[in-house]
């Protein structure tokens, strides 16, 4: 009896460190990110908090993806859009811009809110900013007078405006295209963050002027028969697709890394 006791102790011990173990390899995966300072930038922009994160390196990887496409001609204008609201198409284009901004041959980044119905870049970069992308295509303001900068090297932003009647005639305007093409003498990479595609026809306006989109993708909760629509939507409009990126996804690294990091 004290032989069957005793196993049963051993195995509850084990068992016990087990557990410890897989508790420890959890706290090291979980994302935990505190504000800088006085700071008011989104916790999640993580390319700005923490250069040398571990989900910081898989943005490096996703620029590196990016602008491998053509290396004779990257892309220089990227548009960024969803299949349907909430996806994180602005927290990852924030992520991108930063990881671009933050290359070693030091490229000039533009990031514009191009979602002249619910734009959130302003929001998430914690400014307030009247002037934005609206005013400039309604010739309410110079183009200059919208652009601003936080403590980020080369990297400038555009926010959205005000919500303007007629969003989609504006973005498909001469106005829009002279601007694209004067942006694109002054910097190295524009990103576009626009509305999802299967909502409005505004990503597919501005897809359609830029050298491709990527689309972003929530996993367990965007239908793949939607993602499958939305591909067609730009499609039809002549957008060239370059990839689609997963956010949501809880996975959990081999504690062989972690040691290694």
């Amino acid at each position: 009896m004290g032989r069957i006791t005793s196993a049963l102790r051993k195995a509850a011990e084990e068992r016990f460190e087990r557990i410890e173990k897989i508790n420890k390899i959890k706290e090291h995966s979980r994302l935990v990110i505190k504000k800088m300072g006085n700071s008011k930038v989104d916790p999640r922009i993580i390319t700005y908090f923490d250069p040398k994160a571990l989900i910081t390196e898989q943005y490096k990887i996703f620029r590196t993806n990016v602008l491998s496409l053509n290396k004779t001609n990257p892309p220089k204008v990227i548009v960024m859009t969803s299949s349907i609201h909430s996806e994180g198409k602005t927290i990852t284009g924030l992520n991108l811009a930063v990881a671009i901004a933050q290359s070693t041959q030091k490229p000039k980044v533009l990031l514009i809110d191009a979602d002249m119905r619910k734009g959130s870049l302003a929001k998430y970069l914690g400014v307030e900013q009247q002037a934005g992308l609206s005013e400039v295509l309604q010739e309410k303001t110079d183009p200059d007078e919208a652009l601003f900068n936080i403590d980020i090297d080369n990297l400038t932003f555009m926010s959205c405006g005000t919500v303007p009647d007629n969003p989609a005639e504006l973005l498909s305007s001469n106005k829009m295209k002279r601007l694209i093409s004067v942006f694109k003498t002054q910097f190295d990479h524009i990103i576009i963050d626009t509305p999802p595609i299967v909502s409005v026809a505004d990503s597919g306006i501005i897809g359609a002027q830029a050298d491709g989109v990527i689309m972003v993708i929530q996993a367990g909760r965007t239908q793949r028969g939607v993602v499958m629509r939305a591909t067609e939507l730009l499609q039809q409009t002549h957008s060239k697709v370059l990839g689609y990126i997963l956010t949501n996804i809880e996975y959990h690294l081999p504690e062989y890394i972690y040691r290694y990091l």
